[in-house]
């Protein structure tokens, strides 16, 4: 049976009077300090923040003063006492609370100001299993939930940009605090406190190699909130979780517009797209439409990347958005900026290519500092009805060297590299995925049909309305070699392949009719691979 609730009243205006610091991080802090004593606030402060507090000249008691109990444990235990937690919790108007806090000599606070120990930023840094749980915050914790159960009498902030409002707040309410003002910030530290949990819980589960915890937290932190969702009548916010991977989470805005949910979606799609190509190897470039590629291809540079991966399917890529694997440089920013393009994301940009870019003043333009590792490990959520799902991050990684050839044609060594190239575009395109590809960049793309004939059929239409909107005589597919995210059921998405020109597969395999797949393959004098991973997008 759940605790019932006490029977007094709330108050509306709380005069401000005395107010615990307990910060890790002081940005801001020795100033609201010093502005709530101009004001006759009495200021508290633990250990390494009173010390602060007393250095910017200002009066404050030691906590440890006040409880007649010095910091233990290396600053383990500190603020867990009744003198702290009595003066949090108390319900003021509560005859048996206060004649409590008078019996124990308990003064209530009506103020707390806390952040937490850096644990985010810990295991962003570190691998050490002992100093990342010294990083778990407990005192801290227990101390804003504290205050913010009590809200009816106690504010708490636990983020340094709410210090200035905090102080508005107080000069338009004659020196205290609203319930209502007191219930935001409330809700705003219970989802800092949840939010911590979940990242030292999450933590915990990777050190263990526990796949399915029996408690599974996400928690994150407001980036921005959006114009919308997908469509105009759904709201919608960015948030961050603190994994440092490099992408459009981490990404600097150097110009252009809010970025939209869908441009936000489609950005992270395009970059960890181009992460699969190794900048040190050759400039790649993928352009990405409502989460699919449109094109992707590497080059001499990423001007003729660019160019080769416009090619397979200019229509589509108008308006879309455009990751590179380089710096972006002047030569690549001046091809990309001829038709209209939503968003570039690069690891960095040149100056004369952000001053090109400038031109476009509603393109975003944004750079990462860095690639994602495709090869990481990681996790993705979906959510469902009453749920989520959890998964490992895709990040399944196919070379030469695990090739299998199952047909009697042997592929050509140009065939091999096309084909490894396609297999790792398709295993960013929703499924079910068919990528036509040759000489290192996309012909054709076919994603997301029920059907694997379907999406093989629209990629080898696409390559031929390529080939006719750039002046060839014959369809991109020509000579190319096709890749599928999965087995073929049956041959007849295979044969398609073949008769739009395709001269060589690669595919999972797996299938119970891998065997009529493969006459079908030999029949047709197509060379074939199996990879034995599989790349399903949904």
């Amino acid at each position: 049976m759940a605790v019932p609730p006490p029977k007094v009243d709330l108050p509306d205006l709380v005069p401000m009077k005395r107010a615990l610091f307990s910060v890790f991080d002081t940005t801001g802090a020795l100033d609201l300090a010093r502005a709530l004593h101009e004001r006759g606030v009495k200021l508290f402060g633990t250990g390494s923040t009173a010390k602060a507090i007393v250095g910017a000249g200002l009066p404050v008691i030691n906590i440890a003063d006040l409880i007649g109990f010095p910091e233990i444990l290396g600053g383990r235990v500190k603020t867990l006492h009744p003198k702290v937690h009595g003066g949090l919790l108390a319900l003021r108007n509560d005859p048996v609370h206060a004649a409590e806090l008078i019996e124990h000599g308990i003064e209530p606070f009506d103020l707390v100001v806390s952040n937490l120990y850096p644990f985010e930023k810990t295991i962003a840094t570190t691998t050490d299993f002992a100093h990342i749980v010294e990083n778990i915050d407990i005192g801290g914790p227990a101390m804003t939930r504290a205050a913010a159960k009590n809200h009816g009498f106690v504010a708490i902030l636990v983020d340094p940009a709410d210090y200035g409002a905090m102080l508005e707040t107080l000069a338009e309410n004659g020196g205290a605090t609203p319930l209502a003002y007191r219930k935001r910030l409330a809700a705003k530290a219970f989802a800092r406190t949840a939010a911590y949990d979940a990242a030292v819980s999450t933590w915990f589960a990777a050190a263990l190699d526990e796949p399915a915890p029996a408690w599974r937290s996400l928690g994150g932190k407001l980036a921005e909130t959006l114009r919308y969702g997908e469509n105009p009548h759904q709201r919608a916010a960015f948030y961050v979780t603190g994994e440092q991977r490099p992408g459009v989470a981490t990404a600097r805005q150097l110009q252009g517009k809010q970025l939209s949910y869908n441009n936000i979606n489609d950005t992270d799609a395009a970059y960890e797209l181009v992460a699969e190509f190794d900048p040190a190897l050759a400039p790649a470039v993928a352009i990405i439409k409502h989460a699919n590629p449109a094109g992707v291809a590497t080059g001499a540079s990423l001007a003729e990347a660019y160019e080769r991966a416009l090619l397979c399917d200019p229509v589509s890529a108008f308006g879309g958005i455009v990751a590179l694997n380089q710096t972006l440089d002047a030569d690549a920013a001046r091809k990309i900026v001829e038709i209209f393009t939503e968003v570039i994301i690069a690891p960095d940009a040149t100056d004369e290519a952000i001053a090109i870019v400038a031109a476009k003043k509603n393109l975003r333009l944004l750079v990462a500092g860095g690639l994602p590792d495709a090869r990481a490990p990681g996790l993705s959520f979906r959510s469902v009805a009453g749920g989520f799902l959890v998964q490992d991050r895709d990040s399944g990684h196919v070379a030469a060297d695990d090739l299998k050839v199952v047909t009697k044609r042997q592929p050509t060594a140009a065939e091999i590299a096309d084909l490894v190239f396609a297999f790792r575009v398709a295993k960013h395109v929703k499924s079910n995925a068919i990528v036509y590809a040759k000489n290192g960049a996309t012909v054709g793309v076919g994603a997301g049909q029920m059907s694997r004939v379907d999406s093989s059929t629209i990629a080898a239409r696409k390559a031929a309305e390529a080939a006719k909107a750039a002046g060839l005589p014959e369809s991109l597919a020509i000579g190319s070699v096709v890749a599928s995210d999965a087995f073929f059921p049956f041959a007849d998405g295979l044969l398609a392949a073949a008769e739009a020109g395709a001269t060589a597969v690669i595919q999972p395999g797996g299938s119970m009719r891998d065997d009529l797949v493969i006459e079908a393959a030999d029949a047709a004098g197509l060379a074939m691979v199996f990879t034995g991973i599989r790349h399903f997008r949904h």
